[in-house]
């Protein structure tokens, strides 16, 4: 039995794969998937009819999210975005859910927060994307909290909060990964949606993370492809490595995210000779996972590092990837704010024209 099938979260994994496509057990969770559609459905009526509260906030909100459980690569994406929105003249701010923490509470998130409190992806996000990062259960209430404490915040970036229709939001961007795609198409537990595959026409804009160009995009469809071949010691991060510092060497990849392939895919196409060990999502590393390695070196992503920086030896290595974006969906983005932006000022004048 290989190391991959041996790691933890075997199960979840196993099942995932079953979602790839449709086979006759799917059949037993049809009526379940049935009913977890109908709740869903209700769910989001209820807050279109103005039965649960929306939390509406004084800036625009931008909600990066999937209709499809495991990873995508929603967070690069919100790290380029937070850089786009800078250059752009905007003060973002970013919240989290903070999958993976024991944080409920609003609090921000700097770049030594503990991952096990605030989750790892929150960590990742105060390091690298340059701008305030707060994380909580309840999104509305972790905004307000962020913009009561950094006032210049005047566009905020709701990480994985595509189904929290509990905050208001001016874009939606869904991430599709490009190989999985929506699986066989099925609602949980039947296959991998939270939300029916015609969600998809509903946003403003879908990214689609690896697209090949091997169809064309409808209008709301853009591309993105993470790029990264520049290795750093986890425990002297100053010390670099490129792939090639590793040739003829077996290497332990080790990810805890949500789609472990395409980063064992990604050090294969970088020429890497690998040993696959995927975990479950936000897995929380122990020096009893990296030890299985024994002295040979262990290659992880940033999202998985940052849980083992405290504990890792010197033959833990790092793969960075940034997001590469398709050049169309920057100015998809702002011109959405600018037409809320613009929206906003009309309904100021209206109301200042219809004032006694």
């Amino acid at each position: 039995m290989s190391p991959a099938v041996r790691s933890p979260g075997g199960f979840s994994r196993w099942l995932e794969g079953q979602w790839e496509r449709l086979t006759p057990w799917h059949l037993l969770l049809l009526p379940l998937a049935v009913l977890f559609g109908l709740l869903a459905a209700l769910r989001r009526s209820f807050y279109r009819w103005g039965l649960l509260p929306i939390t509406r906030l004084s800036v625009p909100v931008i909600v990066v999210g999937n209709i499809a459980v495991g990873g995508t690569g929603k967070t690069p994406l919100v790290i380029a975005l937070a850089r786009l929105l800078r250059e752009a003249g905007y003060q973002p701010g970013i919240i989290s859910r903070g999958h993976g923490g024991r944080q409920r509470q609003p609090a921000p998130v700097g770049p030594e927060a503990d991952p096990a409190e605030v989750g790892d992806e929150p960590v990742l996000l105060a390091r690298r994307a340059g701008c305030p990062v707060w994380v909580g259960r309840a999104r509305g209430k972790v905004a307000q909290a962020m913009l009561a404490a950094h006032p210049e915040v005047d566009v905020l970036l709701s990480d994985d909060g595509l189904q929290h229709y509990a905050l208001a939001r001016d874009v939606e961007i869904a991430v599709v990964d490009a190989q999985r795609w929506l699986g066989n198409g099925q609602l949980l537990p039947a296959g991998p949606l939270r939300e029916p595959g015609w969600r998809l026409q509903t946003v403003d804009c879908v990214v689609i993370n690896g697209w090949l160009a091997s169809a064309p995009l409808k209008r709301n469809e853009f591309t993105m492809r993470l790029v990264g071949d520049l290795l750093y010691n986890l425990r002297n991060p100053l010390l670099k490595a490129r792939p090639e510092v590793f040739a003829g060497q077996t290497v332990w990849a080790m990810a805890g995210i949500g789609n472990p392939q395409r980063f064992f895919d990604h050090l294969r196409r970088l020429g890497l000779r690998i040993v696959p060990r995927a975990f479950a999502d936000h897995h929380p590393f122990t020096l009893a996972d990296l030890a299985q390695a024994g002295e040979a070196p262990i290659v992880m992503t940033e999202k998985d590092a940052v849980k083992c920086a405290a504990f890792a030896g010197d033959n833990v290595w790092v793969l960075p990837v940034v997001a590469e974006l398709d050049p169309r969906l920057g100015p998809a983005v702002l011109d959405r704010l600018a037409q809320r932006k613009a929206n906003a000022a009309g309904h100021t004048e209206s109301g200042n024209a219809n004032a006694p």
